[in-house]
């Protein structure tokens, strides 16, 4: 019964996110169908969260020497899971599995991040998924650019995705109702204004020594910015996007080095934040994230994502 009922919701679900998008105008029905697929993939996590009670090792690392928790490894199966059911997908690399995997053979490659923030969620804090679509069977070698889409998948007091197509040049956000059965549109478009006064400094132990970084940090308190951060990227990224303004920077120093992988998360948030309206940037040149090529799946760089005007007041600073 209890099974019946989970392919019901499934069905439903699958139905309602496959029809927003259609109703968005995105006009290919296979990478509809590609994005669906993650929408299941969010649910299986989004479950998985709410039944977590201990923080158990898996007695493993991951690429990049974190211990990796049995809960990362359970929502990185859910992921490889509902992409091989669905039929879309060739190839996939993530966090936990970090080279290019044989899925099926479908028309599109997957970068992800299955979920990202576990150092944080004892604490109950917000976490998220993130997931990058390319065309095609091949990841390495590609640009950010190439992407057809986009996602990341929030889980808090609401399970949220919010999902960029260049299609339709916009992001839109949907959010998980009825016990999980459906999907909602929570906001039409995302749209990135080009100032405001919220600020999410990742990476401040490189204030130390990197006296630019340290430069900007003291330039928004003393300006009277809102600090908004919580270690988590994808709630520090969307907070941007749900609140249409603010920057958000991972900046790298000789002592402290840049963290996050251009695969899994900086390309794939790059492209929401450019779909709607906002500047992704290197940390270190005035330069899109998505012209970065993806020499291998482990390449990180430091970031700056955000409104226009503040991105450029980052530029006047950091670049002097």
């Amino acid at each position: 019964m209890m099974k019946n009922e989970e392919n019901n919701k499934s069905s439903d679900r699958s139905e309602s996110l496959s029809k927003i998008l259609s109703d968005a105008n995105v006009s290919d029905k296979s990478l509809i169908q590609a994005l669906v697929a993650l929408g299941e993939a969010t649910s299986k996590i989004s479950l998985h969260l709410t039944n977590y009670v201990s923080h158990e090792l898996a007695g493993s690392q991951n690429a990049s020497g974190d211990d990796q928790l049995k809960l990362d490894i359970l929502c990185d199966k859910a992921v490889f899971d509902c992409v091989r059911e669905s039929g879309m997908y060739s190839t996939v690399a993530s966090e936990e599995t970090p080279e290019e995997t044989p899925v099926g053979n479908g028309m599109y490659s997957l970068g992800c991040d299955p979920l990202d923030g576990s150092s944080i969620i004892d604490a109950n804090f917000s976490v998220g998924s993130i997931f990058g679509i390319w065309p095609g069977n091949k990841l390495v070698g590609r640009t950010g650019r190439e992407q057809v889409a986009s996602a990341i998948s929030l889980y808090g007091p609401r399970t949220v995705m919010c999902i960029a197509i260049p299609e339709i040049k916009k992001a839109i956000e949907v959010t998980l109702i009825d016990n999980r059965s459906a999907w909602y549109v929570s906001k039409e478009q995302i749209e990135i204004q080009s100032k405001g006064k919220i600020f999410a400094p990742g990476n401040l132990r490189a204030t130390n020594d990197h006296p630019q970084y340290k430069e900007l940090v003291d330039y928004w308190m003393t300006n009277r910015y809102q600090l908004r951060y919580s270690g988590g990227m994808v709630p520090d990224v969307y907070h941007i996007c749900c609140k249409s303004k603010g920057i958000f920077t991972n900046v790298s120093s000789a002592s402290s080095k840049a963290k996050l992988r251009l695969l899994y998360e900086v390309a794939p948030l790059g492209l929401i934040i450019e779909c709607a309206g906002g500047v992704a940037m290197k940390e270190d040149e005035d330069k899109s994230v998505l012209d970065v090529v993806i020499d291998h799946c482990d390449k990180r760089l430091g970031v700056c994502f955000g409104s226009s005007e503040e991105v450029n007041k980052y530029k006047e600073i950091m670049f002097a």
